[in-house]
């Protein structure tokens, strides 16, 4: 039963993180669209899209991001037999490509927020679709765990890599 709670309160800060890491991003293209805006609007924008990073990366992001690993470390310490498979090995290394992940769109918010940004909305949307691309593969390994080939699992990743970037793409050239 213990175990159950504790994979439940990870399950809740997980979607938490992600919930968190999709609006960021979403925010940042946002501040970087506003950038082009008129000087009075540029401003009153500008100051509520710090506002919002900040409330949202500091009560919501990262401590989602904290509970994520507390809670993950804990179920490993409970069940130490999971380190033994493959499919946990290649979970734990989509992990911590997340948190580098966390840890430059950290960067990007105080980028941002010093006014010395380089990326481009676009280029943030795409950074935006490598947060799913975790998502996609850290639920994919875990729910099929060793029954996925991992031949196809390697292809279907790359498959839904390609189609987002397209989707990224179109969506550019709609709005112009």
């Amino acid at each position: 039963m213990e175990y159950q709670v504790i994979k439940a309160l990870h399950l809740i800060f997980v979607v938490s993180w992600f919930a968190g890491l999709f609006y960021m991003v979403r925010l940042f293209i946002y501040h970087v669209e506003a950038l082009k805006e008129e000087e009075f609007k540029k401003a009153i924008l500008i100051d509520q899209y710090q506002k919002m990073q900040r409330r949202l990366w500091w009560i919501i992001t990262t401590p989602a991001m904290v509970l994520t690993l507390f809670f993950g470390i804990w179920m490993l310490v409970l069940n130490p037999r999971l380190l033994k498979f493959g499919w946990m090995h290649l979970k734990l290394g989509f992990v911590v490509l997340l948190l580098i992940y966390h840890v430059c769109s950290h960067l990007i918010m105080y980028r941002l927020a010093s006014g010395h940004h380089r990326l481009s909305s676009i280029k943030l949307r795409i950074w935006n679709e490598v947060a799913t691309l975790f998502l996609v593969a850290i639920i994919f390994v875990v729910v099929l765990k060793s029954n996925l080939s991992w031949i196809y699992g390697t292809i279907g990743f790359f498959v839904v890599g390609i189609f987002l970037m397209l989707a990224v793409k179109a969506y550019q050239k709609l709005r112009k």
